[in-house]
């Protein structure tokens, strides 16, 4: 009888969940977009720290083998820098054609 009890309340649960879904706007953002910003956020954070060790570390190497602490060094950072912030524009300007292209496609199904 308990089982009988529990399925009943399943199934109840069930159809309030359906008609809740049902009641979503599908127009609404999801969190998969968020999750999908916050990704390509953490991408460009990722691509300009990349360019700045990688510099740093080329810069380190070279004053090590010609002694030139730390002139090499810092001229590698600066250009790992702007390595890094090239990379994070190139990232930019792609989402910003997919952006586009999305909006594009939107527009032409209206």
């Amino acid at each position: 009888m308990s089982d009988q009890l529990e399925t009943d309340r399943l199934k109840a649960l069930e159809e309030k969940l359906a008609q809740a879904k049902a009641r979503l706007d599908p127009d609404a953002p999801h969190m998969e977009e968020h999750y999908s910003q916050a990704q390509h956020a953490w991408r460009m954070v990722i691509e300009l720290v990349t360019g700045l060790l990688i510099g740093f570390g080329i810069g380190l190497g070279l004053d090590v083998l010609f002694g030139t602490k730390p002139w090499l060094m810092i001229v590698f950072i600066l250009l790992g820098f702007v390595a890094g912030v090239k990379t994070m524009i190139r990232s930019a300007q792609e989402l910003q054609r997919q952006a586009e292209a999305h909006e594009r496609a939107k527009n032409e199904e209206d």
